[in-house]
């Protein structure tokens, strides 16, 4: 059985379960906000929440920055 899969916030593909992007969009993130989104701390959801406003502002991937 395959995992099920959910749109992608960013592009009209599809992303795993327990991912914010697919692989490509997330790929078009600088590397900085990647870094910062894998973070586990008690800002993650702060950092998240920001990833998501920016999404839906349509904010060009690469240039949506999150919080340290």
């Amino acid at each position: 059985m395959s995992t099920p899969t959910l749109p992608c916030p960013g592009c009209p593909g599809r992303r795993n379960h327990g991912q914010y992007l697919c692989r490509t969009c997330w790929r078009s993130l600088p590397a900085d906000t990647r870094g910062r989104l894998t973070r586990r701390d008690k800002r993650a959801v702060l950092r998240l929440q920001q990833l998501q406003q920016a999404l839906a502002a349509r904010t060009p991937l690469q240039i949506i920055r999150v919080s340290p």
